[in-house]
């Protein structure tokens, strides 16, 4: 009786750097995939090399010619810029498949406005948002709405002239509208609260497969203080494929019938905030229902999240090149691993990029016992690793209970030292159970 034939390993190109490349690289390699990286940016270009090849874009203008000359199976972005990318037609055109989805369906993440117009269509809650042109017309919709709102850029990117800004009070609005880069305008969204949480799914074959929910800590700083960094700080998952707190049920599925029009296929991350909370009554004095409203749909796995999300996925692997190629799932998770915790280690000056260090060394004092991922870090001309910016590593644990993930990680980040690091030491203790505060 002859044989029957294994599969060949699944051949995986990341488009990314630092430890985004090394900790999908490396849960994907750990699984018998063949892990490469084309480096998209001008840092994080060591840990990638841990776990496969690298290609830096000097080398080589275009990843196209190297998905032929690599066999490359998968594509996977780690953020939405590839689409803008003067290679993007040429790649769309190759018929690799990209674990991310393409064309009209990248508007939900891409467009903010669009993202809001979608929500109105299919009845799912949204905060009460604008988009000026100028600080003219941004202040003359503050007048007519005097409420706090959050600042944002219209087009979401990684390079987007405005991040993120936060405001609680009409005045701080009032006072960075006169601050704000208004090259592509200004989007205006109704600030909601702090009770935030977020899901994530995979999209394939028009159908909804929920992932985890999860949690990300964005401001800076313990007691979630400062600044929204531009990354997050911490983050947690808890394996929820039965969507345990409502929110792909009342944010994403309404959106079936846009998926499947949109051939969506790949992953969508919803992020909301639970507004009727027992602290705010209504008009009337009565309690309000309280509903989750959509804060922004994201369409990658998530360099907090996607980590731990493919820790906990049975044949990772072939979970992604499935996705990609828009084909029915059946996800299998391994037992026990139903809780993550992520903690970063940011260096000297972050979350305030302007200011910058020197190359610090980096001392690791023990053995680490779960996963670590090299951000901006390099490998000195005496062989010892050196920190080379602003965020350094990422701590991740996956347990059976969240305590457990979570102590595991401190005791953890506790071995790295650079000078001028630091890192939240209060994950777990707000913002969870998903909905609070």
């Amino acid at each position: 009786m002859a044989k029957k034939m294994s599969k060949p390993p699944v051949a995986a190109m990341i488009l990314g750097v630092g430890s985004f490349a090394h900790s999908i690289g490396k849960a994907l390699a750990d699984e018998g995939a063949n892990v490469s990286t084309y480096l998209t940016r001008n840092y994080g270009h060591y840990s990638p090399t841990l776990v496969g090849n690298t290609f830096s874009r000097d080398a080589f203008p275009s990843p196209v010619p190297l998905l032929k000359q690599n066999k490359i199976d998968v594509v996977i972005p780690q953020s939405i810029d590839w689409a803008q990318a003067s290679w993007a037609k040429e790649l769309l055109a190759s018929g690799v498949p990209i674990f991310s989805p393409t064309g009209e369906a990248m508007r939900i993440e891409r467009e903010r406005d669009f993202a809001r117009e979608l929500c109105v269509r299919f009845k799912i809650p949204f905060p009460k948002s604008f988009v000026a042109s100028n600080r003219i017309e941004a202040e003359k919709i503050l007048a007519k709405n005097p409420q706090p709102f959050v600042i944002k850029n219209p087009l979401c990117s990684p390079t987007s002239p405005i991040h993120t800004i936060l405001c609680e009070s009409v005045e701080d609005t009032r006072a960075w509208l006169r601050h704000v880069n208004y090259a592509e305008g200004v989007f205006l969204q109704e600030y909601l609260g702090r009770a935030e949480a977020g899901h994530i799914a995979l999209v394939s074959g028009g159908e909804i497969h929920s992932l985890v929910t999860n949690q990300e800590y964005k401001y800076a700083f313990n007691g979630n203080q400062g600044i929204v960094a531009g990354a997050p700080l911490g983050g947690l998952v808890e394996r929820d494929e039965n969507d345990k707190y409502g929110l792909a049920r009342e944010l994403l599925y309404p959106l079936k019938p846009w998926f499947r029009k949109v051939n969506f296929h790949g992953p969508i991350q919803v992020t909301a905030i639970k507004v009727g909370q027992a602290s705010s009554l209504s008009k009337t004095g009565k309690m309000p229902v309280p509903r989750w409203h959509v804060i922004e749909y994201n369409i990658r796995i998530g360099i907090t999240s996607g980590p731990m999300i493919l820790r906990m996925l049975k044949n990772p692997a072939d979970v992604v090149l499935r996705t990609a190629r828009n084909r029915k799932l059946n996800l299998e998770f391994n037992e026990k691993l139903n809780f993550g915790c992520s903690l970063t280690l940011a260096g000297y000056g972050y979350p305030f990029t302007q200011v910058r260090g020197p190359q610090l060394p980096l001392e690791v004092d023990g053995k680490f016992d779960c996963d670590v991922w090299w951000n901006e870090v390099a490998r000195g001309t005496d062989g010892n690793l050196i920190a080379t910016g602003h965020r350094i590593a990422d701590v991740i644990v996956l347990a059976p209970k969240l305590d457990a993930a979570i102590a595991k990680a401190y005791a953890n980040i506790r071995k790295i030292r650079v000078v001028g690091s630091y890192f939240r030491t209060d994950v777990g203790q707000s913002l969870w159970p998903p909905g609070t505060v």
